[in-house]
């Protein structure tokens, strides 16, 4: 007992302390716009102060560097012209980002003995600037389809009802983080239906893959991909941060699990007009037809595995 209490401790430490212990930019986007040689000079710089932190990607003016924040093709930009450096942050993308970017910009103005003037281009909700509520969503996200899956799996009998009741359940956890995120806290700023659907297509899911991972697995089934959504969904969704700022392909490899894609979609469709939404949504429903395939796998596995009916053998009557 002592020892399977040590291991799980150790192993729910090293899931959520190690990511957040060796967070930092990993070739974070960010635009340069300007004339050739001031930005060659501001990319020798980033890559001086910060070597590996930032993919600088060359723009062809501040219209183009706005257009790629607000498509979230990037984090923030370096507008150089003729008064100087100033720099484009979108708070909204992520406030840990655009706090990492504030500081590089006093690193530039130091180098240049001058102060780098700051824009925020799309700020996060006045309610809640440093995007406590996004962050601090990510854990419920991720039990909310783990809730939906046991209890579903334990209460309700037949396949056909336990996806229903999944769904429903999915649609039910949207509708109250839409009020609370939303309505309440203010953290999210996409319309009520909106986000009450973002959620409970996220929800949807993890719940339909736990499902069909205890209808062709059983109880383990079910507590793996219980485990694998909290180990690793919830610490790598990048909704604490970005997922550029985990270490290694990490980040990337959160964006596939439906944890990391649901807070995507909800910066996409709460900030951002939707850009970025593509690859979230195929996430999301690519996760949903696995859980359906699985529950089916299930499904057919049961019939075969079901004994045969034993054909009567009709006798023949005996003359008298």
């Amino acid at each position: 007992m002592t020892a399977a209490v040590a291991v799980l401790l150790t192993v729910v430490l090293a899931a959520f302390a190690w990511f957040a212990v060796r967070s930092a930019p990993h070739d974070l986007p960010l635009a340069v716009a300007g004339p050739p040689p001031a930005t060659a000079q501001v990319t020798a710089a980033l890559d001086t102060a910060s070597p590996g932190a930032f993919d600088v990607r060359p723009v062809d003016g501040e219209a183009a560097a706005r257009s790629a924040i607000e498509d979230r093709e990037v984090y923030g930009a370096v507008v150089v012209d003729a008064s100087g450096p100033r720099l484009l942050v979108a708070s909204a993308a992520s406030p840990t980002v655009a706090n990492s970017l504030r500081q590089v910009a006093a690193g530039l103005g130091a180098a240049t003995g001058a102060a780098v003037p700051v824009e925020d281009v799309v700020p996060a909700p006045e309610a809640d600037p440093r995007g406590a509520g996004l962050a601090a969503a990510a854990l419920p996200l991720a039990l909310g389809g783990i809730v939906t899956a046991g209890l579903t799996s334990r209460l309700v009998r037949g396949r056909g009802r336990q996806i229903a009741t999944a769904l429903a359940a999915s649609v039910a956890g949207g509708m109250v983080t839409a009020t609370v995120l939303g309505t309440w806290l203010s953290s999210v700023e996409a319309p009520w239906w909106t986000t009450s659907g973002v959620v409970a297509f996220g929800i949807a899911a993890t719940a339909l893959v736990l499902l069909g991972l205890h209808e062709l697995l059983g109880t383990p089934g079910l507590a793996l991909g219980a485990a694998t959504t909290v180990l690793l969904g919830n610490p790598l969704s990048g909704l604490a941060g970005a997922p550029e700022l985990l270490p290694g392909a990490w980040g990337a490899v959160g964006q596939w699990l439906p944890p990391g894609a649901t807070g995507t979609l909800l910066r996409a469709t709460s900030w951002f007009d939707g850009a970025g939404a593509g690859s979230a949504l195929l996430v999301l429903g690519v996760w949903c037809l696995a859980g359906l395939a699985l529950v089916g796998a299930g499904a057919a596995r049961a019939r075969r595995s079901r004994p045969a009916t034993p054909v009567p053998v009709e006798r023949e009557a005996v003359p008298v």
